[in-house]
């Protein structure tokens, strides 16, 4: 039996501060596999200071647990409440922090371009993007997450998983317009 060619892991975060979700892929012969997902809850936390210590704490345990090549992080989107972007630009931050302290390569995703990365739309909810990962990534319903922030985590980490030109997805499609081709049964018009 041959070695599995391009064995590589990439840590996906969608920074919370209240519930931090994270996902994990192993990507053997350029196919993505999923090892994990799960939360950070932080909601027992009541100063913002705590949770950001246990960001960072959990965040590093999660690196030495699954021991990934790279982290793909979602960027804070902008909203109105000026104090919910500042802490949440320091939960991404921190998690970030705790990615350089074990030596990560870091990057950096805007929700759209998750979003349209795994649905092919910028528009997609949260309960869209979570279907298509577990139809791409043959998640049984019992494996799916309570907590969305979970499956958006993992949606980071596929986005970046399709950003490094990996040619091939699970079911064997090379691009969105490849699918199509191959499952014109399965497009809505």
């Amino acid at each position: 039996m041959s070695e599995p060619i391009n064995d590589h892991i990439i840590l996906g975060i969608d920074p919370g501060t209240n519930i931090m979700g994270y996902g994990v892929l192993n990507i053997i012969d350029h196919k993505p596999h999923l090892v994990a997902m799960g939360v950070i809850d932080l909601r027992k936390f009541s100063n913002h200071y705590l949770k950001l210590r246990q960001i960072y704490q959990r965040v590093q345990s999660v690196i030495d647990s699954y021991l990934p090549d790279e982290l793909a992080i979602e960027a804070p989107f902008f909203g109105k409440n000026v104090q919910s972007m500042l802490k949440l630009g320091r939960a991404q931050g921190v998690a970030i922090a705790a990615a350089l302290s074990r030596d990560l390569p870091i990057t950096e995703y805007a929700p759209l371009k998750i979003k349209m990365a795994i649905t092919g739309s910028g528009e997609a909810s949260k309960e869209q993007v979570a279907g298509m990962l577990q139809h791409m990534l043959h998640i049984p319903q019992e494996d799916m997450p309570h907590f969305m922030d979970a499956t958006d985590a993992l949606g980071a980490a596929y986005c970046h998983y399709l950003q490094k030109g990996h040619p091939v997805t699970s079911n064997g499609s090379k691009s969105w317009k490849d699918f199509i081709i191959k499952h014109p049964d399965r497009v809505n018009k």
